[in-house]
């Protein structure tokens, strides 16, 4: 690889990685308001739990729960992904 490409290469590298860093602190916010919805629910008499309104906030909690997991494999898998790039370059 020419010193040019290798730049370019670097560039991206540093551009993901950016990407990286907001997608963890978006996700950090997002497991934040899982938890708080999850309260919610949780703090609310069984009356209220069983209600549609209470089996609709329960819906959102796992919702939040399932997709910050999925959003939590898949920037692990881009990081991992980057590393490799990064030490292919880098040899």
């Amino acid at each position: 690889m020419n010193k040019q490409r290798r730049a370019k290469v670097e560039a991206e590298v540093l551009a993901v990685r950016t990407a990286i860093e907001a997608l963890r602190f978006a996700l950090d916010n997002l497991k934040d308001l899982a938890t708080e919805e999850m309260e919610c629910f949780e703090n609310m008499p069984e009356g209220l739990q069983a209600s549609d309104n209470g089996q609709r906030i329960e819906e959102i909690a796992q919702g939040f729960e399932s997709g910050n997991e999925s959003l939590e494999c898949a920037i692990d898998d881009i990081e991992n992904h980057i590393e490799e790039i990064s030490g292919c370059v880098n040899q």
